[in-house]
């Protein structure tokens, strides 16, 4: 399970509280504590999900998903509404706004994480298995291992993420930028070049006896995981 989730709280208590129990359950986790930092972040990075606080400095939650859903490229992003408003009015007014689901404060965290896997299972099917497959490469998110033609195939822990991120959207070119946000995080400080470099070490382990390059290098920009090498 590699779904990245997006934190927008200013109690940093309950944020690293959130964290703590989405990275055990295997998520990737950013968090921001204003609404208009988040609303910059969003910008640039679309999560696979988005825990949205009500009431937050800058601009408030209620705002901030008023404005995702006004966007193309956040208007399908599932939200979930953190907030100590019960009332029926408050609940209706954040699901009218395009909150898909309502989490009063205080909450149960397991059954946060029950909500968070559900939403997740019918927006983003694809990140909830533990197999991806595509061609003659299967990757098993559970045991770390992949095999090609049915030989496994020995990556380190980048490499393994990194092959990863890019089968989770075949077709798709990401940018040096977008690869060390997905695949090394924003907090880690490290060159564009060094994607470079885990590219060549992951296509070395996988592409052994003339096998088919399924990663695909786009000069100037980036690289893709071949859309058409899992159609082979």
């Amino acid at each position: 399970m590699t779904a990245t989730i997006l934190i927008v709280e200013d109690e940093e208590a309950l944020t690293l509280m959130l964290r703590y129990n989405l990275e055990a359950e295997g998520f990737r986790v950013e968090s921001v504590a204003r609404g208009d930092e988040a609303e910059t972040r969003l910008k640039e990075w679309t999560p696979d999900l988005l825990l949205l606080d009500w009431m937050l400095p800058g601009l408030s939650g209620i705002e901030l998903c008023r404005r995702l859903r006004a966007r193309t490229e956040t208007q399908r992003l599932p939200v979930i509404m953190l907030t100590a408003r019960g009332e029926e009015s408050e609940r209706i007014r954040g699901l009218s706004t395009g909150a898909d689901d309502y989490v009063v404060k205080p909450f149960s965290i397991p059954e946060l994480m029950v909500r968070i896997k559900a939403m997740l299972r019918r927006t983003r099917p694809e990140l909830m298995s533990d197999i991806l497959s595509a061609g003659d490469i299967v990757l098993n998110r559970e045991t770390h291992r992949v095999e090609r033609a049915g030989r496994e195939i020995h990556l380190g822990p980048t490499e393994f993420r990194l092959l990863e991120f890019l089968m989770r959207a075949p077709g798709r070119v990401f940018s040096r930028e977008q690869l060390l946000d997905g695949v090394w995080g924003r907090d880690v400080y490290v060159d564009e070049r060094t994607v470079d470099v885990h590219v060549g070490r992951l296509r070395k382990a996988i592409n052994r006896a003339r096998a088919k390059d399924p990663i695909r290098t786009v000069r100037g920009t980036g690289y893709a995981f071949d859309e058409r090498f899992a159609a082979a």
